[in-house]
């Protein structure tokens, strides 16, 4: 399975595709950031976001991609950067058909450390140890969007897993109730 997380942002939009399945090694394909400057027009910024994520979208060619969720902070300018950077990877992927999943912070921090509070330099540690770098990604927004990625490598599946036994599931009774009455709803 390959992956691209991203971490949403205005000034540093972090991204990493990270390759494999749960339970092996994982590689990573890449990781870096889309950056665009502080002074810059919103919708222009916007634009730079959506353009630096379409070039990651077309050179990698990922099965799903994994954003951070965004979640309430006390400065709401952050926030509304934030979201509007995580609209933007969403409509990227969706574009092109491809899967979005939203995980939150702690969600990610939990699956790739342990603990849901682990703090940014923990994060950093084991996503270096995880893909076997030599050294952290810089900044820390380059290695939140490989957690992310890992994240989605390690729950997604089962997550992905369950919904396909939903889906077969509601198959399986629409095809039961069609058998069990298959003229209903029909007209002569």
């Amino acid at each position: 399975m390959r992956v691209m997380g991203v971490d949403p942002g205005l000034t540093r939009c972090g991204v990493g595709v990270v390759e494999g399945v749960a339970g092996r090694p994982l590689t990573m394909l890449g990781v870096g950031v889309v950056r665009t400057p502080a002074d810059a027009d919103l919708s222009h910024r916007l634009l730079a976001v959506e353009q630096g994520l379409d070039a990651w979208l077309d050179e990698h060619r990922p099965e799903f991609v994994a954003v951070e969720r965004v979640f309430s902070q006390h400065n709401v300018r952050t926030v509304m950067g934030t979201a509007q950077a995580s609209a933007v990877a969403m409509l990227c992927a969706a574009r092109r058909g491809i899967p979005v999943a939203l995980h939150t912070p702690s969600e990610v921090k939990a699956a790739v450390t342990g603990s849901g509070r682990a703090d940014k330099a923990q994060v950093g540690a084991m996503v270096t140890r995880l893909l076997r770098l030599a050294a952290p990604p810089r900044p820390a927004d380059a290695a939140d969007a490989l957690a992310l990625a890992i994240c989605h490598i390690w729950r997604g599946t089962a997550q992905n897993r369950l919904q396909q036994a939903v889906a077969h599931n509601r198959l399986q009774q629409a095809v039961a109730r069609h058998t069990a009455h298959p003229t209903k709803g029909r007209t002569a």
